[in-house]
């Protein structure tokens, strides 16, 4: 068993919306590995951080995505930071995964001031840059199709990324 798509990419980016309507169009099903962690711990992924820091909630994130990896079949989405831990790059290979290309100014526009992300908190689009820059070239190197979504609306990125997984 293996999802037919993983996604990932910075917050913004649109995994989860994109996701939802791809897994749609597949007839299978959508999992968030932030809510399985959400689900795993009863505790938001913002409190996670404040309560336990950050390199707990990526020990848990990590064993989540690698679960989900290997029970899931539909369309997976990756927290934005999960791609960061070795095993989780290790975990990707062989996968069909797509990154979610998005630059800082159409991020911080979704994402808004939405304080719900630990990571972000403060200047939005500054600390979205910095994601972008760090996180970017771990993003290509996983990924084995990226799909830019700047400007583009989420169901013409989830038609893209459906004609992709059957070429």
């Amino acid at each position: 068993m293996s999802p037919k798509a993983i996604l990932i990419g910075a917050p913004g980016c649109g995994k989860t919306t994109v996701g939802m309507l791809l897994a749609d169009q597949l007839g299978v099903t959508f999992r968030d590995t932030d809510a399985d962690v959400e689900a795993l711990t009863g505790m938001t992924i913002a409190d996670l951080f404040v309560e336990r820091g950050e390199d707990y909630f990526r020990d848990l994130e990590s064993e989540a995505v690698r679960a989900a990896i290997r029970s899931h079949d539909g369309v997976l989405s990756l927290g934005g930071g999960a791609v960061l831990r070795p095993e989780t790059q290790t975990a990707l290979r062989g996968q069909h995964v797509v990154y979610l290309e998005v630059d800082a100014a159409e991020a911080a526009r979704r994402v808004g001031l939405n304080t719900a992300r630990p990571l972000l908190l403060g200047n939005v689009r500054g600390q979205l840059s910095s994601l972008l820059q760090q996180r970017r070239p771990i993003y290509e190197s996983v990924a084995t199709v990226t799909v830019n979504t700047v400007g583009r609306a989420a169901d013409e990125v989830a038609d893209t990324i459906a004609k992709e997984l059957v070429a």
